[in-house]
């Protein structure tokens, strides 16, 4: 499957942003997705991750109650809405699929077989 993130760009804090993971090359429904972010000088983390069918989803600690995931099977998407957002919330943000059929939620980078190439978002003070 092949991933490419798009909808990053520059906003003050407070704003709200929609980041959007197109897929291609396979059966989206039969992946787990997932958004990671790394800042600069730091590792990569994990932010938010979804189940195949788009019914479950979990959160890392610091986007937790102000980030949702969705998945639309149908438009071979994955989206992350971003609410509220925070000078450290500035990263690149990457999408990433499972690999096809396990079922779940990943939360590591391990758990990931695919990755797109990223998007900036950057928020200012």
């Amino acid at each position: 499957v092949q991933l490419q993130a798009s909808g990053g760009g520059l906003v003050q804090a407070g704003d709200s942003l929609r980041l959007s993971c197109s897929a291609s090359g396979s059966t989206f429904s039969n992946y787990g997705m997932g958004w990671f972010r790394q800042a600069p000088g730091k590792e990569r983390e994990f932010a938010a991750g979804i189940n195949m069918s788009g019914d479950s989803t979990y959160y890392g600690d610091s986007v937790k109650g102000r980030f949702t995931i969705s998945k639309d099977n149908a438009k071979n998407a994955m989206y992350l809405t971003m609410n509220s957002l925070k000078p450290e919330d500035t990263a690149v943000y990457y999408c990433a699929a499972r690999r096809a059929g396990l079922a779940g939620i990943g939360r590591t980078r391990a758990a990931y077989s695919y990755w797109g190439q990223g998007t900036q978002v950057t928020v200012s003070s």
